[in-house]
């Protein structure tokens, strides 16, 4: 294995569940508001995300460089994807299908 593919793997053992989840909810579309992303998990979850766990879980992957945070209307923040975050998605998911095929 590579030590770039270690180093992936890595980044995304190192997060909690949640964080990886927000990551996998960023990961269907280009940018998603906070709120939309408190929904979608709240979806999943099947419980109310608390608005405090989300935006600080969302501040520390910023903080990692897998998250970019922008300013949508001086009120709203919008969430997506860094290049990095998306390389080690893809790194997880071939790590994922190789499990199931051994």
């Amino acid at each position: 294995m590579s030590a770039e593919c270690a180093s992936d793997r890595d980044a995304l053992a190192d997060l909690t569940a949640f964080q990886r989840d927000l990551l996998w909810a960023l990961s269907h579309e280009n940018a998603r508001k906070g709120t939309a992303l408190n929904a979608y998990l709240a979806d999943y979850y099947g419980e109310e995300i608390n608005h405090s766990r989300l935006y600080q879980n969302l501040d520390t992957l910023v903080e990692y460089g897998l998250v970019t945070q922008k300013s949508r209307d001086g009120r709203t923040n919008e969430y997506s994807l860094t290049d990095a975050a998306r390389h080690t998605l893809q790194a997880r998911r071939v790590w994922q299908v190789r499990g199931e095929t051994t």
